[in-house]
């Protein structure tokens, strides 16, 4: 089910002052309640927490620009090309995945995009300090709950992409200038916001169907654990492995059997399912003139073989970006039965569609755009794709705790279970020894196209020797610690009244 997303526009609608380019202006209504009687009811305050949730289908394309934020990450890794038809399609993206993004050609949707999020959730929680009308103290832990993990969430995007920035935990005022604090003090935010909201003991471990989208305390410990690992913040590894075996006990979760049908959309909310952004196209009205509406997503037409003919493979036509690498194709074995779930191989169909720049013949599989997959849609086709984006699966909470527990010395057996249940169900026979680099190994092969590489690659310290010129002459420069995060938009820069530091990007 994707209920929670149904009613999302309505509630972006009623809040306003959250769509890219807000002017932050207070108007008073000679006709209309004031927001602070519109939220001092019970149903109104539910609206203000879906609306909270509105940005995260926003990245694909919701402020003028691209910026899937998962691909983005796959772009400056080493498993896709950018594409497009050259190198200035999407220039931005080019320049990121070459380490050579400037203030001036740099991704700022992501920011606007964050921070429209960070503001929606702070909204809620100065709104459930009054006292709402109908609502009981459980329903303000469920709400508070819920908005401090997508606070962390939505602040985890900026912390990895930009680190130093500003950042405020009450929405501010005029003139709206927040204090920069250092990627380590935002990490701290994030880790408070998460600890305060399991605290209240207000969220389900996993969602009911009709609740399918909903923060639940599963999603909570793996956020939890994948900023912990990315700070690489020993103190709390035992916490992080408590929680990661907590959703392995639980009888809620599991592997599915078999790997190739996870991104189907049958597979959407499998008992390998911890947490998906929901995006539907039975009567989807996502259109270029409204691309905040709810809806479906762009990113299979982004990501597909350009002037592809309809129906064929059982596949529709896209704009060729973000080809897969022959190198990637390659890593897997034959018998791997993740190969043909992420690699899509079109080298047999060579002539029947447009061959644009730096393909070599394979796509993403598992988000590219099916025959039937926009069914159902009321505007814009293209933008309205019915896959869900799968954010954490329970793969990786295995292979979160086979790493953990070789860094607290913990049992190497239970490491080895963990990490050959994921190598297993792939169909492989071998049974892996738990190291960390065979850990590691095992999380490229299962995540392509799930914007984990990149990130693992940093908190391993392998980016610097992996990330290097390729033989294609595409990549010409490496990445060297000044590249951990993006070049802050001079947009932002421009409006900080002088209060923003420039990344040493």
């Amino acid at each position: 089910m994707k209920s929670i997303y149904k009613i999302a526009g309505i509630a972006a609608l009623t809040l306003g002052m959250s769509s890219c380019g807000d002017d932050f202006l207070n108007v008073t209504s000679p006709t209309q309640p004031s927001a602070e009687e519109y939220f001092s009811e019970k149903e109104h305050v539910e609206e203000a927490v879906i609306a909270a949730y509105d940005p995260l289908q926003w990245t694909d394309w919701g402020c003028g620009e691209y910026a899937p934020y998962y691909l983005l990450a796959d772009l400056m890794a080493d498993d896709f090309w950018v594409g497009g038809s050259d190198k200035n399609d999407n220039q931005n993206w080019h320049l990121m995945a070459n380490y050579e993004a400037t203030p001036l050609k740099v991704v700022t949707s992501i920011w606007v995009e964050a921070f429209s999020g960070i503001k929606r959730c702070n909204d809620v929680l100065e709104d459930i300090e009054k006292d709402i009308e109908g609502a009981t103290q459980a329903d303000i832990n469920y709400w508070t709950a819920q908005v401090k993990v997508l606070r962390a969430f939505y602040a985890n995007w900026l912390w990895k992409f930009y680190g130093n920035i500003p950042y405020y935990s009450r929405n501010l005022t005029e003139p709206y200038i927040a204090e920069q604090i250092s990627a380590d003090e935002l990490y701290g935010h994030m880790i408070t916001d998460i600890e305060d909201a399991l605290a209240l003991n207000a969220l389900e471990f996993r969602a009911s169907d009709e609740e399918a989208g909903r923060v639940t305390t599963a999603m909570a410990y793996m956020l939890y654990t994948e900023i912990v690992m990315y700070q690489r913040d020993a103190a709390r590894y035992p916490t992080a492995l408590r929680y990661m075996k907590e959703i392995i006990d639980s009888p809620l979760y599991d592997l599915v059997p078999d790997y190739t049908t996870i991104f189907t959309e049958a597979g959407e909310w499998s008992q390998e399912s911890i947490w998906e952004i929901n995006y539907i196209s039975e009567n989807a009205v996502r259109d270029w003139g409204a691309p905040l509406n709810a809806g479906g997503t762009v990113l299979p037409t982004l990501i597909s073989p350009n002037n592809w003919p309809s129906g064929q493979d059982g596949h529709e036509t896209g704009w060729g970006f973000a080809p897969v690498r022959l190198e990637t194709f390659e890593m897997y074995s034959a018998d791997d039965a993740r190969r043909g779930a992420t690699c899509w191989d079109v080298r047999a169909f060579d002539g029947t569609y447009n061959k644009r720049y730096q393909d070599y013949g394979f796509f993403l599989e598992k988000y590219a755009a099916k025959t039937g997959g926009n069914a159902g849609q009321k505007a814009s086709g293209e933008l309205n794709y019915n896959n869900n984006w799968r954010i954490y699966r329970y793969s990786e909470a295995l292979l979160n705790a086979a790493e953990l527990l070789l860094a607290t010395g913990g049992s190497t057996a239970d490491a080895k279970t963990y990490l050959n249940l994921v190598h297993n169900r792939a169909g492989l026979r071998i049974q892996l020894e738990p190291t960390l680099n065979n850990i590691i190994e095992e999380r490229h092969l299962e995540f392509v196209g799930e914007g984990k590489r990149y990130w693992d690659l940093i908190r391993t310290d392998k980016a610097s020797t992996v990330l290097v010129p390729d033989s294609y002459g595409y990549r010409t420069n490496s990445w060297t610690p000044n590249k951990k995060h993006l070049p802050i938009p001079q947009s932002e820069i421009d409006k900080s009244m002088g209060t923003l530091t420039q990344n040493p990007y």
